[in-house]
C-alpha cells in the first residue's frame, strides 16, 4: 500500500475578505493567488512563529468537519472559541476515496481533548481505543499513545506542533510511527519546528515565509539550518545576549 492522498490541494476563496486577521497573513495573500498542492504522504509546515502554519493547520482541519480543538468529526465539544475565520473560506480539493479515519492534533488544547475522551467514555468505551487516559501520563506519553492507539492505517491526519510535549526519544518514537502509518496509506498534513521529525524519508517540506510558501529540502529547511548552525558553534550565538 502506498502513501495516502486524500488532500491534493487547498486555495482560497476568491470571495474571501482581504483585511485583518487572518486574511492579511502572509500564507492567506499567498493562497489568494497560489493553491498549496499537498503529495501523498507526509507534508510538513516550517516556518517564523506568525507566519501562519498554525492557523493554516487549523483552518484546514475546520474546513474537512474536524473539532477546531481537536478530535475527529464526531467530537463537538467547545471551550473557548479561539479558531480563525480562515476555515470557512477555504477550498479543499479531494482526490477520489476516503480517508477510513481523521483526526486533528492540537498540542495547545490536547488537554480538552483528553478531558472529553473521559466523558465520552461514560457513554460509550472509548479509553482503550486512545490507549487509557491522558490526564493519568505525562503530555508526551499521551500524544505517543494517540498516535499508537488511535490512529490507524489509511488515515488523514492534522498535527500542530506536535513536538511540544515530546524529548527526542519521543520525537523519534512520533516519527517512526509515522513512517508506519504512511506505508498503510495515510496522509498527514504538520506544522512543526522539530528537526527530528522533518528527517521523515520522502517528506514534502513547505516552508512559509513573508514573501509565501517554498518547497525546501531537508538540509534547507530553517529549523534544521539554524540548530545545526547553533549545534556547530554555540558561542557564536550567545555571544550575543545580554
Amino acid at each position: 500500500m502506498g502513501a495516502g492522498h486524500f488532500v491534493a490541494r487547498v486555495g482560497l476563496d476568491p470571495a474571501a475578505p482581504e483585511q485583518g486577521y487572518p486574511f492579511d497573513l502572509p500564507v492567506t495573500r499567498w493562497l489568494r493567488r497560489n493553491p498549496i498542492l499537498f503529495r501523498p504522504g507526509v507534508t510538513f509546515l516550517v516556518g517564523e512563529n506568525g507566519s501562519g502554519k498554525s492557523t493554516l493547520v487549523e483552518a484546514l482541519a475546520v474546513a474537512i468537519g474536524l473539532n477546531p480543538e481537536g478530535g475527529s468529526k464526531s467530537f463537538a465539544f467547545a471551550t473557548r472559541a479561539s479558531e480563525s475565520e480562515l476555515g470557512a473560506h477555504l477550498r479543499v480539493a479531494r482526490r477520489p476515496g476516503r480517508e477510513r479515519t481523521s483526526f486533528f492534533l492540537r498540542a495547545e488544547s490536547y488537554y480538552n481533548v483528553a478531558t472529553e475522551v473521559e466523558r465520552l467514555d461514560k457513554i460509550q468505551p472509548l479509553l482503550p481505543a486512545y490507549g487509557g487516559s491522558g490526564h493519568e501520563r505525562s503530555h508526551g506519553e499521551s500524544f505517543l499513545a494517540l498516535l499508537t492507539h488511535r490512529f490507524g492505517p489509511r488515515g488523514l491526519y492534522l498535527l500542530d506542533e506536535p513536538e511540544a510535549a515530546l524529548s527526542p526519544t519521543g520525537a523519534l518514537a512520533v516519527l517512526q510511527r509515522m513512517v508506519e502509518l504512511t506505508a498503510q496509506g495515510s496522509q498527514f498534513v504538520v506544522a512543526t519546528h522539530s528537526p527530528v521529525l522533518l528527517a521523515l524519508p520522502g517528506a514534502n517540506i513547505l516552508e512559509l515565509t513573508g514573501d509565501g510558501v517554498r518547497r525546501v529540502s531537508y538540509d534547507d529547511a530553517a529549523p534544521v539550518s539554524l540548530t545545526r548552525a547553533f549545534l556547530d558553534d554555540p558561542q557564536a550565538f550567545l555571544r550575543h545576549l545580554g
